[in-house]
């Protein structure tokens, strides 16, 4: 048996005819480019969500360099962010020349709230909180702060699409919240699309100006802005796979919850859920020491897997210039040396899952 680590094309197959059938129309429209797709999606996903508006954008990178650039944050700011993230996340910080400051995570994966205040300075403009593989962050303490030293809140919600903390779903909590639909996300397109989410008027308008080359009216142009709109086709395609959003949110947190009862070996270590969050499980991530004999061992079996992420954003060759070395983040490199993310995809049938905990189980 050969098991994908994830597998796009079974959710795909699961509505089939719905997306064919909105494919077709919209390419029979005539309209493509900031159509009438578009505009219902952000409607919908701004219900979706709990958010008052939503502007749909080409990528998560675009949703979340362009917040800094419409909150003001550039040069001689900085911004925390964990240092476990995946690096788009910073470098929506650092493409405007913003200065990201690391906190190292929590058991959770999520950024430690209680390093937060220590590593605020008279530089600190906002604090970037990521919801990484699907679950919540601590979204209590990271308020309170933002509200006691006058900082913005951004949110990387490229994970976590209808996650909640304290019955509240992730990207509702800052000033933006930032989505992507990367195929593999629970709400994937069918290409690169993103979007965010606020509930600022200007903010949303200001957005819509930036993701159209800085224009509100056509050959007028306000500011230089950039060419990053969700196209007509993603945005009716992601209409079909919102529909259904319960139903895939509850698949895998049932293959999550599988594998929470029935995975039992010693040699690694199962994720943990903080209480008041809860989970959409985008990915399923486990920590092994002996990750190396444990991805060739899945491997030889036929399964596969992988790692989110095997190198943090502070050790990686773009962001040497922050003179940051190994050790510098003792617990984001661990986990970036022992995370190994499951197969967990729409369509996993239980046969598939059987098997891969029948092997994690044996390996010794």
């Amino acid at each position: 048996m050969q098991i994908m680590p994830n597998r796009m094309d079974r959710g795909y197959l699961k509505y089939q005819e719905e997306f064919e059938t909105k494919a077709l129309a919209v390419l029979r429209s005539g309209r493509y480019v900031l159509g009438p797709e578009v505009e219902a999606f952000e409607k919908e996903f701004a219900a979706y969500v709990g958010a008052d508006y939503c502007v749909g954008l080409a990528s998560g990178l675009d949703a979340l360099w362009l917040a800094f650039r419409i909150l003001g944050i550039g040069a001689g700011d900085e911004v925390l962010v964990q240092a476990n993230t995946y690096i788009a996340s910073v470098m929506g910080i650092t493409i405007n020349g913003a200065t990201p400051v690391f906190v190292e995570p929590d058991e959770y994966y999520n950024i430690d709230v209680e390093q937060l205040e220590g590593r605020i300075t008279e530089r600190t403009k906002a604090i970037l909180v990521v919801h990484l593989y699907g679950q919540a962050s601590c979204m209590g303490p990271v308020m309170d702060l933002c509200r006691k030293y006058g900082l913005k809140l951004v949110e990387d919600c490229a994970q976590s699409h209808g996650a909640c903390y304290d019955g509240r779903t992730t990207g509702t909590f800052g000033d933006i919240g930032c989505f992507s639909f990367y195929p593999s996300k629970n709400l994937g397109a069918f290409g690169d699309g993103g979007a965010i989410v606020t509930n600022d008027e200007k903010i949303a308008a200001d957005m819509k100006m930036y993701r159209n080359y800085g224009s509100e009216k056509r050959y007028y142009n306000k500011v230089v802005g950039a060419n990053s709109r969700l196209d007509e086709l993603q945005a009716g395609l992601l209409r079909v796979r919102l529909q259904h959003m319960d139903e895939i949110t509850g698949e895998h947190r049932r293959l999550a919850s599988r594998y929470q009862k029935e995975l039992c070996n010693e040699r690694f270590a199962l994720p943990r859920v903080r209480e008041q969050a809860d989970s959409v499980w985008h990915q399923y991530v486990i920590r092994c020491r002996e990750r190396e004999r444990l991805t060739a061992y899945l491997s030889e079996h036929g399964i596969g897997s992988i790692i989110h992420y095997p190198i943090p954003p502070h050790l990686s060759e773009a962001y040497q210039y922050l003179g940051y070395g190994r050790g510098s983040f003792p617990l984001a490199e661990e986990y970036a040396d022992t995370v190994l993310s499951l197969p967990l995809y729409s369509g996993m049938t239980e046969e598939e899952q059987s098997f891969v905990i029948d092997r994690l189980n044996r390996f010794c």
